[in-house]
């Protein structure tokens, strides 16, 4: 007979104590007696409870049961929680919350959790004869569920239905009772609430709760990646009325409070679409020949205050989405494109850091506080660049400024790769799209002087906002700050990276105070090499992932001791907590209490994460639907990956990638060998590996699942192809393993 919830709880407890008894005397095994004695206990039902309480934790595996019937801790064994990450059909990790590896669980004792859901585990310690260091577990309770919505489309008959999940991780369907289909047409793009979970054998069931359009139309989809990732795409009613209820004229009581440089010549740089301008700059040459330049930010938090409708929802949200075709924002258009927004020609609020530079680049002077500025000009990036690029007679009057401007950001980004700061420069694309939402062309963005100016200036302004307040107070405990964080790279993964950028003849190291300069280094050596895109990828895998948090423990992908987010207010949340925590400093305030604060941070950094999984999300969506529409074409590829299954190909600029399946290479069999990251022909001994130029074609594409197959063109009879290595070779057979290049995208 099963236990109430009260008595359940009452149980477990007693486990845990048991386990805390045998884990404090880990170097022997007790009887059941002894167990009785050890907890003084003397009548026979507490006994019995006792019992089952040591069988429960020898049959979970907690403890071990030996021969003689004796009991004894496992400690080969532990416990820990964290969140499943359903990486595919087969198996999944658990991500463990702080310091712990994450734990490898089979699909099949995963115990009915879902991606995303909070688990607890019980894992073993691996074995010593296993190359892989990574724990194996089972999943022995679930937490809390992740989400209880999927987004999918969905299939409907005349007696039932059946959602067909969005997320690659998701990997069975979901049955929906006929009657609770909510009027949604078959292929339908819809969310489901999961009303029952699945168990061996069942399928979950849901009811549909929204209705999102016709499965492949642009609205559609990209409502359907918004709800995929949990985001929304509208606010709230009362949320739109509070925003638009704001006063937009500027008292002159606030003017009186504020730094007034209305005066001083001002300026934006922004892409060509945008609309909501967080920063402008300003420039003034000083009587004593130096130089004033100022970063304004919008002050956002003049009017988002803390506690309000619009705090929370700015708060809930943390962060504008960038999608393909539009911006999701995390404030309310009559802020972020209007009052907030440092558009030309207007009275703006703002929040500034300024700086004195003598002749050499040098900070003499730094402030901070709150200003009012009036930005004379809006520039595109191209506009900017064509100023900076301008050699002929000076016609326009802001040309001198924007390459004085443009000389500085020079020396300031040559000083902090001089200081270690890593020079990464990430891959991107941009559409054109048509009326109806179609791309009709992708290109690949790129990065220029006018906009590494302004990104040396927001990098300045967010690195000396977080060193002033970090050294405001000499003693520790410091002043409680809202940092940026980055630590420096796993050493398992630079060990194995270093190993990888062997192969091509490039020399990796591995020493901790070295490896900024290293890959600096490497990155100089492959630029415009058939293997540049393939080392830059794999480099930035190695790196740790950019947070959130209160701890200054410094950002090592800048090479700052101390990095905050000052400088986009507007579709960032913790740029909002940054100009609080300043203003509350310059006003002299007390330190605050650091564990809320750090709560806010964890949140930020999580909504972070699925905005970019977001982005990401739409981006593929469109590079599938372009290369739908070009399927008769040849395209140069690059191998980008290498798994047991196939190989990833990246095409041209245009950066789509996807799968040559190994069935589909048809001249040979081939093998994966991992640690060479290639496979090799058996009996041709034809090699492919990363970094090798390939010709494709499409030869499928499916937009639901976001993914492109292509095939080799000219595999029979094509001789020595791929890049001239078909000649045999002995190759170790590697373990077969998952994709060993997913590709990424690290934010600063």
């Amino acid at each position: 007979m099963g236990r109430n919830p009260k008595e359940e709880k009452f149980f477990q407890g007693l486990q845990q104590e048991v386990l805390d008894f045998f884990e404090l005397n880990d170097y022997r095994s007790y009887s059941l007696n002894q167990i009785h004695k050890a907890f003084a206990i003397r009548d026979r039902k507490t006994k019995e409870i006792y019992g089952d309480v040591l069988n429960r934790l020898a049959s979970d595996g907690r403890l071990i049961r030996q021969e003689d019937g004796n009991f004894r801790f496992d400690n080969e064994s532990f416990v820990v929680e964290g969140r499943v990450d359903h990486v595919n059909s087969r198996f999944a990790f658990v991500v463990v919350e702080g310091e712990g590896k994450d734990i490898w669980v089979a699909t099949a004792d995963l115990n009915n959790a879902k991606d995303g859901d909070r688990v607890r585990v019980q894992a073993r310690k691996p074995s010593e004869k296993k190359k892989n260091d990574r724990p194996e577990g089972e999943v022995i309770e679930i937490l809390e569920r992740g989400s209880t919505d999927v987004v999918g489309v969905i299939q409907v008959t005349p007696h039932y239905a059946f959602l067909i999940p969005d997320s690659k991780k998701i990997y069975e369907d979901i049955y929906v009772p006929r009657t609770e289909v909510m009027g949604a047409n078959h292929l339908d793009k819809v969310i489901v609430e999961v009303t029952r979970w699945g168990s061996p054998g069942k399928k979950a069931e849901g009811r549909v709760i929204k209705v999102l359009g016709k499965a492949g139309e642009n609205e559609t989809e990209m409502h359907s990646i918004l709800a995929e990732f949990g985001l929304p795409y509208e606010f709230p009613a009362d949320v739109e009325y509070m925003a638009e209820s704001i006063n937009t004229s500027i008292p002159k009581e606030e003017i009186k409070k504020r730094r007034d440089m209305r005066k001083v010549l001002s300026f934006t740089i922004d892409p060509i679409d945008a609309k909501d301008f967080d920063d402008a700059l300003s420039y003034e040459v000083l009587k004593n020949g130096n130089v004033e330049i100022g970063v304004h930010i919008a002050d956002v938090s003049h009017y988002v205050k803390p506690g309000s409708l619009l705090d929370q929802e700015a708060y809930k949200r943390a962060t504008s989405v960038y999608l393909v075709d539009r911006v999701v924002p995390m404030l309310p258009e009559k802020l972020s494109n209007g009052l907030c927004s440092l558009r030309p020609n207007e009275d703006k609020l703002t929040f500034s850091a300024v700086f004195e530079f003598d002749t050499n680049g040098v900070i003499l002077k730094e402030w901070f506080g709150r200003t009012v500025i009036h930005s004379d000009r809006r520039f595109a990036y191209e506009q900017a660049q064509e100023l900076i690029e301008h050699t002929g007679e000076v016609t326009d009057s802001y040309e001198p400024i924007i390459k004085a401007l443009n000389q500085l950001a020079h020396k300031l980004r040559d000083a902090r790769f001089a200081h270690g700061s890593v020079n990464f420069e990430t891959a991107e694309v941009r559409f054109e799209l048509d009326a109806a939402g179609k791309p009709i062309a992708v290109h690949p963005r790129v990065r220029k002087d006018a906009h590494k100016l302004i990104e040396e200036f927001m990098l300045l302004a967010n690195k000396r906002v977080a060193t002033y307040v970090h050294d405001l107070k000499k003693t520790d405990p410091r002043n409680t700050m809202v940092y940026r964080v980055h630590e420096a790279p796993d050493p398992e993964k630079l060990r194995v990276f270093s190993t990888f950028a062997k192969k091509f003849g490039y020399q990796v190291t591995t020493e901790p105070k070295q490896v900024s300069k290293s890959f600096n280094a490497l990155m100089e050596s492959i630029e415009g090499k058939g293997e540049e895109h393939v080392l830059q990828s794999l480099a930035v895998r190695t790196m740790s992932k950019a947070r959130y948090s209160t701890d200054a423990i410094g950002h090592f992908g800048l090479a700052f001791p101390f990095y905050s987010h000052f400088t986009s207010p507007i579709r960032r949340y913790p740029d909002v907590m940054t100009h609080r925590l300043l203003q509350h400093y310059l006003d002299g305030g007390a330190s605050p209490e650091r564990a809320p604060l750090e709560i806010q941070c964890k949140h930020s950094s999580d909504r972070e994460k699925l905005a970019a999984d977001a982005e990401r999300a739409s981006i593929k969506y469109k590079q599938v639907e372009y290369m739908s529409l070009h399927e008769p074409q040849i395209f140069d590829g690059i191998i980008t990956g290498v798994t047991e299954f196939g190989l990833f190909v990246e095409i041209g600029d245009t950066s789509c990638e996807g799968l040559v399946r190994m069935v589909d290479l048809n001249d040979d069999f081939y093998d994966l060998d991992k640690d060479n990251y290639r496979i090799v022909g058996k009996s041709n001994g034809r090699v492919f590996t990363f970094g090798d130029a390939v010709k494709v074609k499409v030869r499928d594409t499916n937009l639901a699942k976001r993914t492109i197959d292509l095939e080799m063109v000219g595999m029979r009879g094509a001789g020595a192809y791929a890049n001239n290595r078909s000649r045999k070779r002995d190759m170790p057979r590697g373990a077969r393993s998952s994709k060993v290049i997913p590709r990424g995208k690290r934010r600063r």
